[in-house]
């Protein structure tokens, strides 16, 4: 065995969340001790990584997946659970961006994604508090109601299930006045991520894939006519690799790190509601996500606790008091949340492209890359796992629904952190004028 030239670093553990206390167990997925051989290995163990293992051995392909960590450590095991349809630009740009014959699959690969994961769901039986109870994409400015309204009529004229709602309708479903007008998507809902994670890994070992916790990846290089995934304690060897590591790619391929900006999102969720709460709070049970410049989403899960997130602070945060920014809002859309107790708050990193597509890229000759979800990573990187799968089974470039698009890093990269920063600040100062 070749011994490596790096020190394997510790797995880092789980960070302590709502999802972490109340998701099913972690799957039996222990490091790679020595060699290995396989006809695809998979690095990075989140949504879109185990969503390619599952669908690859379920067609026979001989699977090794390696995370560093634990399968659904990273943004798939953290993010808000919104299980929400489409890509963020609206469906006539989509077409407009990529003609009549791809955008239109696009489209509609994205806004049946929600479809993929609840029907993998029923399929498998993955235990993961899920519920179909619909998307609401709600504004409270003009410019964003506009927005709102123009969304759902490109639904309407492509057969989707949205629909308008407005005034006291839109106040009933939701418990606040907040909102002026809303775009209901009832193909959306949400999920326990982590469990949904720990559920996607359970069937992809089920269908006969190796997953490996605990080793990550320290070096991949050619050799002869397969790629060698390096570890600490030993070497994958494959035809094939494929890279889904989105909001924490690092430096193994080539300027992967640098094709996408690593943004923090963080959630705080209060303990269970009491039974005349929770009937003010989001009564319908939908999702919800505000239309402006910095995006605020929320939802109550089955359990009754509401779960309130938005964007962070660049960094990883500990302590409940740091999150207080979230709680106030929460307050000011719902008073009857006064004297709840909150119980946990986290965050994380999830990856934004500059063209706020998601990316799918082949850089080298057997290697498959896709990330970047721009905040749509439970659906999207689903159904990205999958064309990840069938692209790697053999199926030409002109039948995946995505366009397969060279690799480039952002230019001045390096200032992101701060640009990101300052970004954020801008879109609240903005939203808060109603500009």
């Amino acid at each position: 065995m070749r011994k490596p030239t790096l020190p394997d670093p510790a797995p880092r553990p789980l960070p302590r969340s709502l999802y972490a206390d109340t998701a099913r167990p972690p799957v039996a997925a222990p490091p790679l001790d020595g060699d290995a051989r396989a006809d695809v290995a998979i690095i990075g163990g989140g949504f879109t990584g185990l969503s390619a293992a599952l669908h690859l051995a379920e067609s026979g392909a001989d699977v090794a997946l390696l995370e560093a960590n634990e399968p659904g450590w990273g943004a798939s095991g953290r993010n808000g659970g919104q299980v929400n349809p489409g890509l963020k630009p609206d469906p006539d740009q989509v077409e407009r961006d990529f003609g009549p014959d791809l955008g239109r699959r696009m489209v509609r690969l994205a806004w049946a994604a929600p479809q993929t994961v609840f029907d993998l769901i029923r399929r498998h039986q993955i235990i993961c508090d899920a519920h179909q109870t619909g998307t609401l994409r709600a504004a409270y400015i003009p410019r964003d109601a506009a927005s709102a309204r123009e969304s759902a009529l490109q639904g309407v004229r492509r057969g989707m299930p949205v629909e308008v709602l407005e005034g006291s309708e839109l106040a009933a479903r939701t418990g606040t006045r907040r909102y002026t007008c809303a775009m209901l998507d009832r193909s959306g809902g949400f999920v326990n991520p982590l469990g949904y994670a720990r559920g996607l890994a359970q069937a992809a070992i089920q269908a006969g894939a190796h997953l490996h916790g605990a080793t990550p990846a320290q070096r991949v290089r050619r050799e002869g006519g397969l790629w060698a995934v390096e570890t600490a304690r030993g070497t994958v060897r494959a035809e094939r690799i494929i890279i889904g590591t989105n909001g924490y790619t690092d430096g193994l391929w080539p300027r992967l790190r640098r094709s996408i900006v690593p943004l923090y999102s963080a959630i705080v969720a209060t303990e269970p509601l009491p039974e005349p709460v929770a009937a003010q709070v989001m009564p319908a049970r939908s999702v919800l996500y505000e239309l402006g410049a910095i995006t605020t989403y929320y939802r109550v899960d089955g359990g009754n606790r509401l779960l309130m997130g938005g964007r962070s602070p660049m960094r990883d945060m500990t302590t409940l008091p740091e999150y207080d920014y979230l709680v106030r809002y929460a307050l000011r859309l719902f008073p009857a949340l006064r004297g709840i107790r909150w119980t946990h708050g986290w965050n994380g990193q999830i990856a934004v492209t500059p063209d706020h597509y998601p990316h799918f890229h082949e850089p080298a000759e057997n290697v498959h890359i896709a990330l970047g979800y721009n905040g749509r990573g439970v659906a999207m990187a689903t159904v990205m796992g999958s064309l990840l799968a069938k692209r790697v089974l053999g199926a030409p470039a002109a039948a995946i629904d995505m366009p397969i698009t060279t690799l480039r890093a952002i230019p001045f990269h390096a200032l992101w952190k701060s640009a990101a920063a300052a970004r954020i600040t801008y879109g609240r100062i903005r939203d808060r004028l109603g500009l």
